[in-house]
């Protein structure tokens, strides 16, 4: 039987790496049958394609399974001059909200949230701790009513999976979608008749030169940042303390030094990503590789391979918080370089700051852990710890 790579499979979400190495060495431009889609899997050929979005394009939709309707209209699924234009608005809201203001209520939230951990033998990191953070953190930025934060993570947590047997977003997947649309929705009708100081009232006004957002981009710009902002950010949080479980003598220089908790971030971001897959179309042929691949063709962006490329990082399967990994992608990059980037670096170091206050010694209980059924990222649904 020949090589095959299904990015849609329980086994690649459970260790991707090995599959990732035979691409990169054998098939650095491999046509997936499952995914029907190329695959790239070297960090040069990712790089050119994310700077090379005449080529690649967006506009199709980012995701490797999409979310209907969403395709064109995003600031992640739109290419120039639209998605200079809608990054511009964006982020002249984000200026708005003065972002850095939003660092002594995360400090509060974390040290809440962990608060509740002390004295507790074993927990689940996710749902006790990182999902707390990360839910109540979104609140307050984006301004959107306490009390429905339980269902605002599980509904965001569904728009990101698929479903491994259709390879496709199941019924469940779509209405969560269409839920969170319809939640926004109402969330902005609020705030345009009552304006207060969140990144949804800053959206709304947003304003460039007479230019604004109109109904709709406001809305699927509202609703893509709290899927990102609950399962992206997420997802790198519960990556980042399984790789501090795992890696002992790294999780204790970092607890003993906070300092380094930023160069421990950047490396967890190269080595363990939990955005491992995005998805471009051809605009035109390309030949690679010895592949011809044609115009409208769908190609596979494997960042989490390309963080692992030998050619690009030196003993690129250890974990060393002394890299300081130069153009890691975990993050994406190009034009499409995630907008998010600085408030997640920022909120993960104040979280795990007052996380190794609590809980500065731990490691794991599970041996084989739960991941989420998703295409594009991957993080484990559950993640037991044990305190000591």
């Amino acid at each position: 039987m020949g090589f095959s790579f299904d990015p849609y499979s329980p086994a690649v979400d459970s260790d991707p790496f090995p599959l990732y190495k035979t691409l990169r060495d054998e098939h650095p431009c491999f046509w997936s049958e499952e995914a029907g889609m190329w695959v790239f899997s070297r960090y040069a050929d990712i790089v050119t394609a994310l700077n090379d979005w005449q080529t690649y394009s967006s506009a199709s939709g980012n995701l490797m399974t999409e979310l209907p309707n969403r395709a064109g209209s995003t600031l992640g699924t739109t290419d120039p001059p639209r998605h200079d234009r809608l990054r511009g608005l964006v982020q002249h809201a984000f200026l708005k909200r003065n972002l850095e203001a939003l660092g002594g209520p995360m400090r509060d939230i974390a040290a809440g949230a962990v608060a509740e951990l002390r004295g507790v033998k074993q927990f689940d990191f996710i749902n006790d701790f990182s999902s707390k953070f990360t839910v109540r953190v979104l609140f307050a930025a984006l301004g959107l009513p306490m009390g429905d934060e339980q269902t605002v993570r599980d509904k965001a947590v569904l728009m990101v999976q698929s479903d491994p047997v259709t390879r496709a977003k199941g019924p469940e997947h779509i209405a969560a979608y269409n839920w969170m649309r319809d939640y926004a929705a109402g969330v902005i009708a609020e705030r345009r008749k009552h304006p207060q100081d969140d990144l949804i009232s800053h959206f709304s006004a947003a304003e460039i030169d007479g230019d604004k957002l109109d109904e709709m981009e406001v809305l699927l710009t509202t609703t893509t940042l709290i899927m990102a902002g609950i399962e992206s950010l997420g997802g790198f949080m519960s990556m980042f303390a399984l790789n501090m479980a795992d890696y002992h003598d790294a999780r204790r220089r970092v607890a003993a030094d906070p300092k380094l908790i930023g160069d421990a971030v950047e490396e967890s971001l190269r080595f363990n990503t939990s955005a491992q897959r995005f998805r471009r179309r051809l605009q035109k042929d390309v030949a690679i590789h010895g592949q011809t691949m044609k115009q409208g063709d769908f190609v596979c962006l494997a960042y989490g391979s390309g963080n692992r490329d030998e050619r690009q990082f030196q003993n690129p399967d250890a974990y060393d918080i002394n890299r300081k990994p130069k153009g890691h992608l975990g993050f994406g990059g190009g034009v499409h370089a995630c907008l998010g980037s600085a408030i997640a670096r920022m909120a993960i170091i104040i979280a795990f700051e007052e996380f190794f206050k609590v809980i500065p010694e731990f490691h794991r209980v599970q041996e084989q852990l739960p991941w989420m059924p998703s295409s594009t990222f991957r993080s484990p649904l559950r993640l037991e710890l044990a305190a000591g």
